[in-house]
């Protein structure tokens, strides 16, 4: 295990080093591992037969089937393969915020990168940083080893929050982008700056990436103040990446506010459950720890589940 870091706590990995990060769907990886590939070789989990032809190692012909019809068959199986894991992360203005929460959106969206590399790592698999604003701003490749993991800690505890953000046009890059299959986990607010960024244009990015044949986890971090809005005695209003300021009725500012955010995280949930992409909501309120250690086990169970 590398020093710790900031971002990296021993106590909150060890409650989660039973928790692997699986793909539920086929991903193409790197190298040799754990996790299913598109690919047909010889491996350990048989898929299927093909017919013998001359070359292939006679080690691999199905007899029990020679002596049913007289025929060379051989048998094929699943190649298994490392799970290829790209962690996208907002780093605008909006991501620093904090009132009710323990940290900012951003430091607990990099706590959560910062266990999930180190989760690839212990199960050997490659993984990679992606930050974005209004566009995606740096990319680090999927790869293995302390040393990458090293690299990525250090990405992390350099980053700023700092100006505006477009996720979806960030998405549409990094669909384009990216080449093999991945499993890409967005760590953001969800929040964007540009007038047409709604919930239908964040949707359409993410299946870009489904599209693509990635697989995609998206983890929400709101401050508790963004889901609660105790502000019923303000007068003023500042964004906090544009700096705008805006004078209104604290409580109808408040009632508006509720309904909006009620409805764009139900358009949320419900675009990335049609699109088989994964979803959850964390409270900054909430130990990272605990938020990633119940969602890693809902998906452990859902992918024992669907293989029993």
């Amino acid at each position: 295990m590398p020093e710790p870091t900031r971002y990296l706590k021993p106590e909150a990995l060890a409650r989660l080093k039973n928790l692997g990060l699986a793909a539920r769907l086929v991903v193409e990886g790197l190298f040799a591992g754990q996790h299913k590939s598109p690919n047909r070789g010889f491996s350990i989990e048989f898929a299927e037969h093909r017919q013998y032809t001359p070359g292939i190692d006679p080690r691999h012909i199905d007899w029990k089937v020679l002596a049913r019809r007289d025929k060379y068959y051989v048998k094929q199986y699943e190649e298994q393969t490392n799970l290829r894991c790209l962690l996208l992360l907002d780093a605008s203005a909006s991501m620093g915020y904090r009132d009710g929460g323990s940290m900012t959106k951003l430091e607990y969206a990099c706590f959560c990168a910062a266990s999930l590399a180190y989760l690839m790592q212990v199960q050997h698999d490659a993984f990679g940083l992606i930050t974005c604003r209004e566009r995606m701003e740096h990319y680090m490749p999927a790869r293995q080893g302390h040393g990458h993991l090293r690299m990525l800690l250090e990405r992390l505890e350099s980053l700023e929050p700092r100006g505006r953000t477009s996720l979806p046009r960030a998405l549409h890059e990094v669909a384009e982008r990216l080449g093999r299959r991945a499993l890409v986990v967005v760590l953001a607010d969800l929040f964007s700056t540009d007038e047409g960024d709604g919930a239908k244009a964040l949707i359409d990015a993410l299946s870009h990436l489904r599209h693509r044949k990635h697989e995609v986890v998206v983890l929400q971090m709101l401050d508790p103040s963004e889901l609660t809005f105790p502000f019923g005695d303000a007068t003023q209003i500042e964004d906090m990446e544009t700096n705008d300021v805006i004078t209104a009725d604290a409580e109808a500012v408040r009632r508006h506010y509720l309904e909006s955010l009620d409805a764009y995280l139900g358009a949320i949930r419900s675009g990335c459950l049609s699109r088989g992409i994964g979803y959850a909501l964390a409270d900054t309120s909430e130990p990272f720890d605990r938020f990633l250690g119940a969602y890693l086990g809902r998906r452990h169970r859902l992918a024992m589940s669907r293989s029993a």
